[in-house]
């Protein structure tokens, strides 16, 4: 059995190399990377690796003005350990004493680096504010590539709102099955506009009333609203295409839609049939591709919540702005165009197509429905109005669907979400 890591901060460089080095997602290698550490350490191990990659722009720009000469390309392991020292003085406001010391442990006692180590992180403690006021934070933190995608499509005043929003951590956002004024007082929570309930801390949710009951689960509130856009669903069967985990399938469920999820991940169709059982809610689960399901009955709705490039949740995974690409996105666009035309044949006609994607990339979102409306004239879109959603106007786009940005609203995942009506 492989040894624990000898520390939360020797965990936290392991994490780094495991996202920055060999591409795996954050969520994915956490278990593995952090298996036998406390409690305690986890959470520490977990909240600087989150944190690194949260500022991880800055952080590397904070580490080139203050190195004498660049560090040797082949030295990952000590620039891993810089930035988590950086982020720790900086970021996470560790007493500096203890983060200066416990970091520079990491270094190897032979190794030529651990006195440029010490060096640089006191000087980062001395100077590591003033040198954070001349710096582009937004700009810094946010890779070339998105930067310039969101420029050209939002402008650049708004690409630094959503830069800017980026640098908070989301908060917890939930889905109640009823009864919400119940639920946002036994929860301490606030209820947005939109019916989501917001919590300003986390910890541990199997511990907070009602989880255990199932009546509720966590959704961001951007994710919350592309499920409200079938209306009332009483009686009517929903196709969830792209289904897990399941917040929207519980949705439509307790809202008294026969459903109908769908996914082709074993691993995932697992998560989801734990999600329904822990909260009492009937649906039918299949194990399939989208793009050649064929239900027994055309359904009176479909939900295409289609597998995207994630950009728009860099809130909640900054990893993905270094673990994604343009390249990814162009893969991503292809799929989508598929699938969205294998749920347009499948759909009744008079039945309503709803399509989202938790991403900010105009690619994704806009164009991908501009393109589907111009070669299936079946489709009519129907807009969005501002009473379907709580009165948040500033989300609708001019053609009427729902582009969600992570300023708003207090802060939440970028979102676009289209409503289409297959013609009879």
């Amino acid at each position: 059995m492989k040894a624990p890591p000898a520390s939360s901060r020797a965990a936290a460089v392991q994490l780094l190399i495991r996202v920055l080095q060999k591409h795996q997602p954050l969520e994915d290698v956490l278990d593995a990377v952090l298996y036998g550490l406390s409690g305690r350490d986890r959470a520490l191990a977990r909240a600087i690796a989150s944190t690194t990659l949260r500022h991880l722009g800055v952080i590397d720009s904070l580490i080139d003005m203050m190195l004498d000469r660049p560090l040797p390309e082949k030295a990952h392991d000590i620039r891993h350990i810089l930035r988590i020292g950086i982020t720790q003085i900086l970021f996470l406001k560790i007493p500096s004493h203890a983060a200066v010391h416990d970091t520079v442990e990491l270094v190897a006692e032979r190794s030529k680096h651990k006195g440029l180590v010490n060096a640089l992180l006191r000087r980062c403690d001395r100077q590591g504010e003033k040198l954070l006021l001349k710096t582009d934070i937004p700009r810094r933190n946010t890779p070339d590539w998105l930067w310039t995608s969101w420029s050209t499509h939002y402008g650049e005043e708004t690409t630094r709102k959503i830069a800017t929003a980026h640098l908070e951590e989301a908060k917890l956002d939930i889905s109640v099955k009823n009864d919400p004024e119940k639920w946002t007082a036994a929860l301490g929570a606030e209820t947005l506009p939109t019916g989501t309930l917001r919590r300003e801390t986390t910890g541990d949710l199997t511990e907070l009333p009602g989880f255990a009951e199932g009546d509720w689960w966590v959704q961001d509130a951007s994710a919350a609203l592309p499920a409200k856009l079938f209306a009332d669903v009483r009686g009517k069967r929903i196709i969830d295409l792209c289904a897990a985990p399941g917040g929207k399938t519980a949705q439509l469920a307790a809202t008294g839609a026969n459903v109908i999820a769908l996914d082709r991940s074993k691993g995932r169709l697992k998560r989801l049939t734990e999600n329904m059982e822990r909260l009492h809610l009937p649906v039918q689960i299949e194990l399939g591709d989208a793009e050649n399901f064929v239900p027994a009955d055309p359904p009176d709705g479909v939900l295409l919540d289609a597998p995207c490039s994630s950009t728009g949740t860099l809130r909640r995974h900054p990893d993905v702005a270094y673990l994604k690409s343009q390249a990814d996105v162009d893969k991503f666009c292809a799929l989508q165009a598929r699938l969205l035309d294998h749920a347009a044949r499948i759909l009744k006609p008079g039945g309503l197509l709803v399509y989202s994607v938790c991403s900010l990339q105009a690619e994704e979102g806009e164009a991908q429905i501009a393109s589907l409306l111009a070669r299936n004239p079946t489709l009519v879109r129907e807009p969005v109005t501002a009473e379907e959603i709580g009165g948040l106007a500033e989300v609708i786009n001019p053609d009427g669907d729902l582009r969600f940005l992570p300023f708003h609203l207090g802060g939440m995942d970028g979102f676009y979400a289209a409503r289409l009506r297959k013609m009879s």
